[in-house]
């Protein structure tokens, strides 16, 4: 009979009992509400530009603020998560952002946002990297690759919170709109945080056999090496999700004369493509491996947004958006699972920090593109972007696979 952890982890060909299917389920809602509370606020982010008098440029410099607060607080997250746990930090962090989200809406001038947005960025960075290692130990104790599902889990909250962000945009200021996030996220942290903080991380029997510290030499500088090469391709796509979060709607409503709430639903239709792409991702990463999974997904991310930033009118470029959305999906989750597998929360926060570093520096790189020449020019470096992380992963498929 196989041997089960005290979590109830057993081998790849074995069940799982309910422990491991709770716990899986409590991720998934931090999932969701990460993606949701992220896509409440960049639906706002044109009604907070005209409220705080920002120019494309300013605005691009305001939101680094984001890039900033969670690039340093992803280098920080590896090691808390190693010295309480990730699950404890998860739920840390799933109060802070929250609180943090209804900050933007009370500020006036552009200094004043990027001040508050480098708190809500610390926030963000912060539950990104404990989710995801949380995310790597329970894919690791269940023998599948199910990654995925937990980033189609924010893509749906992204999908959800950026539609219903289209439908009160009229309705609702930016500040009670935000407010109520901030409600709905601590009522959810409430429900779903004593699941994470009743068991603590499961370990597959791999690594309850061999505990020992590994020797540092060429092998680790090796895995060094690997893990950079996930937090570039990882870099490379989340700059796709960075830009068309907080700039999709802009496009639409300035550059082709959309009406306020079909450009909100803008980054609706890419979430939505991604949730359908994610939910497949496990059963492609079966079929097809992780190498043509990456390569793949990157070309089709390539085209879509090609569409999506120069086509003349609002139809095709969501269906640009949406082709984006399919081909992007698994990108990230891929590379982050790679990189968390070879070096735990260590290399969850090396490659979320190249990752999402691209997601959220990507907007304001975007400003000033956009102010150079335009945003539908500034936009195409998506698709730049998307082409380099599938030539990446074709040039490194056999070392990658060591």
């Amino acid at each position: 009979m196989p041997q089960l952890n005290k979590l109830g982890a057993v081998s790849a060909d074995g069940p799982h009992p309910p422990p491991l299917s709770r716990l899986r389920l409590a991720l998934t809602v931090f999932f969701a509400l990460d993606g949701f509370i992220f896509a409440g606020w960049v639906v706002r982010i044109p009604a907070i530009k005209e409220q705080t008098g920002a120019s494309a440029s300013t605005l691009g410099l305001a939101l680094l603020g984001v890039s900033a607060g969670a690039v340093v607080t992803m280098m920080l997250t590896g090691g808390l998560c190693r010295r309480f746990g990730s699950h404890a930090v998860t739920v840390v962090c799933g109060v802070l952002l929250p609180l943090t989200v209804a900050l933007p809406p009370l500020t006036h001038s552009p200094l004043a946002l990027g001040l508050v947005l480098l708190v809500f960025g610390a926030a963000y960075g912060g539950i990104n990297v404990a989710m995801n290692s949380a995310a790597v130990d329970l894919v690791a104790a269940l023998g599948r690759p199910v990654m995925p599902s937990f980033h189609a889990a924010f893509s749906l909250g992204g999908m959800v919170g950026s539609g219903l962000g289209g439908l009160v945009a009229g309705q609702l200021s930016p500040t009670r709109h935000l407010l109520a996030i901030t409600v709905v996220g601590l009522v959810v942290t409430a429900a779903t945080a004593p699941t994470l903080l009743r068991h603590t991380p499961p370990r597959p029997p791999e690594r309850i056999a061999d505990d020992r510290p590994r020797p540092v030499g060429r092998g680790a500088r090796g895995t060094r090496g690997l893990v950079l090469v996930f937090g570039l391709i990882a870099l490379c796509t989340a700059y796709g999700e960075g830009a068309l979060a907080d700039w999709s709607a802009l496009h639409l409503e300035q550059d082709l004369h959309a009406h306020p709430g079909v450009a909100a639903a803008s980054y609706s239709c890419f979430a939505l493509a991604m949730t359908i792409g994610r939910l497949s991702g496990t059963a492609l990463l079966e079929r097809l491996g992780r190498t043509r999974t990456l390569v793949c997904g990157g070309a089709i991310g390539a085209a879509g947004m090609l569409l999506g930033s120069l086509a003349p009118s609002v139809w095709l470029t969501l269906v640009g958006f949406a082709v984006t959305g399919l081909g992007l999906a698994n990108i990230f989750p891929v590379a982050v699972e790679r990189a968390g597998a070879l070096a735990g929360p260590t290399g969850v926060a090396a490659a979320s920090t190249l990752g999402y570093g691209g997601m959220l520096l990507g907007p304001p790189a975007i400003g000033f593109m956009a102010d150079w020449f335009s945003l539908p020019t500034a936009l195409t470096s998506v698709a730049l972007l998307a082409a380099v992380a599938a030539t990446i992963g074709f040039a490194t498929r056999r070392v990658a696979t060591a």
